[in-house]
C-alpha cells in the first residue's frame, strides 16, 4: 500500500514562520527575491548556486505532478547502542523528526517521471546530515526490493555526510545491505540511476550511491569517501581547486554528467525512455536494403591511396554529429569510473527510430583545434574501459549496440601503456564477442588496427564507400616494410584496405554508397544513407535470440583465415 503525497500530509505539517521576501545567496552574496528563487527550484539566477532541497521539495521538483505515492517502511531499531554523547541519541532523533517532519533521512516513493513509472529513494540532509543508519539503510533496501518486485527502474537521490556514528557497526553494515540490494537489480536487468546532490560522502558514497548504472550530479555537488578536511590533514598538502566537486569528478571519468537542476527531469526522462517495454523499431527497412552494396563489381574504381585520403577528409561528419542526426533523446554517458576518460571515445543511450540503443564511436573533429581536443580520435586505455562499461550496460538492459568507427588507431602514448592499453582493448573484443544483443558496426572513415576492432566485433559490419579498414596505416606499413613513407600509395594497394577488397575478403558485410564525389561533398545525405543502412540491418537482427547472435558472431570470426574461406583461398591461388 502507498499513500498519496500531498501538501497537507501530516508529515508536512511543520509550522513554517513567515519568511522575509528577500534573501541573500550563500554563493555570491547577491540579494534574491524569494518567490523568484523558489520558482527557479532554489537556484541563484546570478551565480548558479544550487541551494539544498528537502526530500519533499526534491520529489516535487523531479516527479510528474500528483504521481508520487509514499511507500510505508518497516520499523527498525531506534537506539541499538543506547548511545549518548552531549545528548542522548533518542533526543537527537526526536529533534530531527520535529525539524524536518520526517521519520528518518530517506523518503521512498513510487511515481512517474516523463510518464515512466519508477521507484525513488530521496535522502534529506536536514535529518542528521543525511547520515546512513539502520532506518536509512532499510529504506534504500526496501526501495530496491520494491523496484525488483515490480520490475521498475530505481532512482536514488543522495545527500549525506556518511555513516551514523551513534549506531556504530550496525550503521556500517548498511553499506553491505544496500550494496547487495543494488546487485540484485543488476542481476534482474533493471536500470538504476543516482542523482548526487551536495554533499554525498562516506558510507553512502562507498555503497549504493556509486553502484548505479548512471551517475548524474548537480553543479558543484561534492562526492567522496573522506572529506576534504580529513584528507588535507592526513596528507598535509593543499588540495586542487574544485576538489571532489561534480565537475572535478566528471573530468576524471567518475560520473556520467553534471546537469543544472532545471534540466534534470528532461535528462531523467530520456534515460527512462530506453526502458520502455513497448519500444520497437518504427522505420521502413526497405529504403536501407536498396542502398546496401554486397558485390565488389558494383562499386566504382578508385586507387586505394585516393580512398585513404577521402576517408580522412575533415568535412566528413563526426560520430556525435551522426548520433544527433539519427537519434532522439540521446544522453551521453561519460567516464570509465576508473579515474579517467578519453575525449576520443563517445557513447550513450538514445532512441533510433523508436528503438532504444546504445551508441558508441570514435570522435575526431573538423579542424586542428577539435582534433587536438579529441586526441585525433585515438582512444586511451580508460576510453576502452568506458566502452567496456557501456557494453555491460547494454547487456544488462538488453540494448542493441551501434558503433561508429573512425580512428587511425589506439592512442600510442606512455600513459596508455602504463594503464594497460592492450588489456583494455582485449577486454572490449571479448565482451563484444559474447554480447547477447544485436551489434552493428559502421566504419565511417578510418578503421585503424586494434583500436578500430575494439568497437567492430559485430554481427554485421557496414562500410561507408570511401572508408578504409586495415591492420596498420598505409604510412606505417610503408615506413616499416619499404623503409620510406613515400611508399604509402604502394602500401595502401598492397594492404587491400578499400571497400571492394574488404567485401571480397568478407571482412565487411555491405558497403553504403556515398553521395557525389564522397561523403564530404554532401555530409547530410551521407549520414542519412548510413542511418537507413543501420536501421535495415538492425531490423534483420532484432528478431534473433541472444544465444543465436553469439553463436553466429563467434562462428564468423572463427572462419577468418581458414583455407575453406573462398575469398582468401582465391587470393592465395593468385
Amino acid at each position: 500500500m502507498t499513500e498519496q503525497l500531498t501538501p497537507t500530509s501530516s508529515r508536512l505539517e511543520v509550522e513554517v514562520p513567515e519568511e522575509e521576501p528577500w534573501l541573500r545567496c550563500p554563493g555570491c552574496g547577491g540579494l534574491l527575491y524569494r518567490k523568484r528563487f523558489v520558482r527557479l527550484h532554489r537556484v541563484c539566477p546570478d551565480c548558479g548556486n544550487h541551494a539544498r532541497l528537502t526530500a519533499r521539495q526534491r520529489i516535487e521538483q523531479l516527479l510528474d505532478p500528483d504521481s508520487a505515492h509514499e511507500v510505508p517502511l518497516p520499523p527498525t531499531a531506534v537506539d541499538p547502542l543506547r548511545f549518548t554523547d552531549s545528548r542522548p541519541y533518542p533526543r537527537r532523533l526526536a529533534e530531527a523528526r520535529s525539524s524536518t517532519g520526517e521519520d528518518d533521512a530517506v523518503v521512498v516513493v513510487t511515481g512517474r517521471i516523463g510518464g515512466h513509472p519508477l521507484v525513488v529513494a530521496v535522502m534529506d540532509f536536514g535529518f542528521l546530515g543525511g547520515s546512513l543508519g539502520v532506518a536509512a539503510g532499510e529504506a534504500v533496501t526496501c526501495a530496491a526490493e520494491l523496484a525488483l518486485r515490480d520490475s521498475l527502474p530505481l532512482l536514488l537521490v543522495t545527500a549525506s555526510g556518511g555513516a551514523r556514528m551513534q549506531e556504530g557497526v550496525l550503521s556500517l553494515m548498511q553499506m553491505a545491505k544496500t550494496a547487495q540490494a543494488m546487485a540484485a537489480l543488476d542481476e534482474a536487468g533493471l536500470l538504476t540511476i543516482t542523482l548526487v546532490t551536495d554533499p554525498t560522502y562516506g558510507g553512502v558514497a562507498a555503497s549504493f550511491a556509486t553502484l548505479s548504472d548512471v551517475l548524474l550530479a548537480e553543479p558543484g555537488a561534492r562526492l567522496g569517501f573522506a572529506g576534504p578536511r580529513v584528507i588535507k590533514q592526513t596528507i598535509n598538502q593543499e588540495l586542487p581547486e574544485g576538489f571532489q566537486t561534480a565537475e572535478f569528478l566528471r573530468d576524471r571519468g567518475l560520473i556520467d554528467g553534471v546537469h543544472p537542476r532545471a534540466e534534470l527531469r528532461q535528462v531523467l526522462t530520456r534515460l527512462l525512455d530506453v526502458t520502455r517495454p513497448d519500444a520497437h523499431l518504427s522505420a521502413d527497412a526497405e529504403c536501407g536494403r536498396r542502398l546496401l552494396v554486397r558485390e565488389p563489381a558494383r562499386l566504382g574504381k578508385r586507387s586505394a591511396w585516393e580512398t585513404v585520403r577521402l576517408a580522412r577528409a575533415p568535412e566528413r561528419l563526426t560520430t556525435l554529429e551522426h548520433i544527433r542526426l539519427w537519434t532522439s533523446g540521446f544522453v551521453e554517458l561519460l567516464g570509465s569510473r576508473c579515474g579517467s576518460d578519453s575525449p576520443a571515445l563517445v557513447g550513450g543511450v538514445g532512441l533510433l527510430s523508436g528503438q532504444p540503443v546504445l551508441l558508441l564511436g570514435h570522435q575526431k573533429g573538423h579542424d586542428t583545434h577539435e582534433l587536438v581536443q579529441r586526441d585525433f580520435g585515438m582512444v586511451t586505455a580508460d576510453g576502452y574501459r568506458k566502452v567496456l562499461r557501456l557494453l555491460r550496460l547494454a547487456r544488462k538492459l538488453r540494448l542493441p549496440v551501434v558503433s561508429l568507427i573512425d580512428t587511425p588507431g589506439a592512442h600510442p602514448g606512455l600513459e596508455s601503456e602504463e594503464t594497460g592499453q592492450a588489456g583494455a582493448i582485449a577486454a572490449c573484443i571479448a565482451e563484444l564477442g559474447a554480447l547477447p544483443v544485436p551489434v552493428v558496426s559502421v566504419i565511417t572513415g578510418e578503421g585503424g588496427s586494434g583500436g578500430a576492432l575494439a568497437l567492430a566485433v559485430s554481427d554485421r559490419v557496414l562500410l561507408s564507400e570511401h572508408a578504409v579498414y586495415s591492420v596498420i596505416s598505409a604510412e606505417g606499413c610503408a615506413a616499416i616494410l619499404w623503409k620510406t613513407a613515400e611508399a604509402a600509395p604502394k602500401a595502401a594497394e598492397a594492404l587491400q584496405l578499400d571497400a571492394p577488397s574488404l567485401l571480397r575478403h568478407g571482412i565487411v558485410d555491405a558497403v553504403v554508397p556515398e553521395p557525389g564525389d564522397g561523403a564530404h561533398t554532401d555530409p547530410m545525405e551521407a549520414s542519412t544513407r548510413l542511418r537507413d543502412a543501420v536501421l535495415t540491418t538492425l531490423s534483420e537482427l532484432l528478431p534473433l535470440p541472444g544465444p543465436r547472435l553469439v553463436r553466429d558472431r563467434r562462428a564468423r570470426y572463427r572462419a577468418y583465415g581458414r583455407v575453406q574461406a573462398t575469398a582468401l583461398s582465391e587470393g592465395r591461388q593468385r
